[in-house]
């Protein structure tokens, strides 16, 4: 208030509108505009050859999630992964940044169900992790093999973003990433209105937590070598 009070009274001083002053001192606005063109990692393996592997699911969750669509989602085992097809919902939780706070997600949760090396929540506005449902008679991660910051690649429209295993959703639905994921798949990562309905194809490498785990730089070197892998082995 005393910041406005100041830029009011020397606007008047120079000869300057008061409007424009306003215009001046107002604080800036998050944009939740996707890129205009992805921003994804891409490269080898590429979505195409990655996206031949998931053609038929071997049912391994008891049951199906629920989805961005109001679709019913299997989770399907491969040798060294599992793998699904959903929509994309967006993930704000973790640090408050400009693009994720309580004015920008109406169910904004300062904490993720695991932690940065400094021991802070993920921040997910710049950190790509995705979200997988908490253990339960459906499909338990934890006795599949898969923990937090194993890596998965994100595939959207014939990209590839690769991205860590960060929190945990509900137990009866499927197909949540994080602002970063969203953004750098081109799709819209506003946390209240964004995401997307066409198909993602999520798959997550056993045994190949990141470490440390927010670096996004580790995580694609580490997904590129799973994800070759997972070519091989299926």
């Amino acid at each position: 208030m005393i910041r406005k009070v100041l830029v009011a009274v020397f606007a008047v001083v120079l000869g300057t509108s008061l409007a424009a002053a306003g215009q001046a001192a107002a604080a800036p606005q998050a944009s939740h505009q996707a890129a205009a063109a992805p921003r994804s990692d891409d490269g080898n393996p590429t979505a195409a050859q990655l996206l031949a592997k998931t053609t038929h699911c071997n049912q391994v969750s008891h049951g199906t999630y629920s989805d961005k669509n109001g679709g019913q989602t299997p989770i399907c085992g491969a040798t060294g992964a599992y793998f699904w097809t959903s929509g994309m919902a967006v993930d704000c939780d973790g640090q408050r940044t400009a693009q994720c706070n309580e004015n920008t997600d109406c169910c904004f949760y300062d904490d993720t169900s695991f932690h940065q090396s400094d021991g802070k929540p993920f921040n997910a506005a710049q950190v790509p992790y995705v979200v997988i449902p908490l253990p339960s008679s459906r499909w338990n991660y934890g006795s599949a093999g898969i923990k937090g910051g194993d890596v998965l690649a994100v595939i959207y429209h014939g990209h590839v973003e690769y991205a860590v295993f960060g929190d945990e959703g509900p137990d009866d639905s499927i197909g949540e990433a994080s602002y970063a994921t969203a953004k750098a798949l081109g799709i819209d990562p506003d946390p209240s209105n964004g995401g997307t309905s066409d198909k993602v194809t999520y798959i997550v490498f056993k045994n190949s937590k990141v470490s440390p785990i927010e670096n996004h730089g580790s995580a694609v070197t580490q997904g590129r070598k799973f994800a070759q892998q997972f070519l091989s082995s299926n």
